[in-house]
């Protein structure tokens, strides 16, 4: 198990080829290399997701990447990525390992 620390997490997403994790917060946007787990890119500027999608920086930079968003209606966000499940919450993600 793993925990990738996201203050006030706001919404969360894959890019189309699943090498990376889009995380939204109200301090602004992180990318994460899902084959490490490791912060590939930040930017501080507090951009929230249009219509399901969230412009996307450093790796996925210039490309829409879908999200899915959670708020006082739904605490969490449940990904799958590879052999990992995601649970995104308001202090951050779970990585797990995803059940057969």
């Amino acid at each position: 198990m793993r925990h990738l620390l996201v203050g006030g997490l706001c919404a969360m997403g894959l890019d189309e080829s699943g090498q990376y994790l889009l995380t939204v917060s109200h301090s602004g946007r992180a990318v994460f290399a899902t084959r490490t787990w490791q912060l590939v890119a930040r930017d501080t500027a507090v951009v929230f997701p249009v219509g399901g999608c969230c412009e996307g920086i450093g790796p996925v930079s210039g490309r829409s990447v879908a999200v899915q968003t959670r708020d006082e209606t739904r605490p969490a966000i449940r990904l799958r990525c590879g052999a990992f499940e995601l649970l995104g919450e308001s202090d951050g993600v779970t990585i797990t390992a995803a059940r057969p």
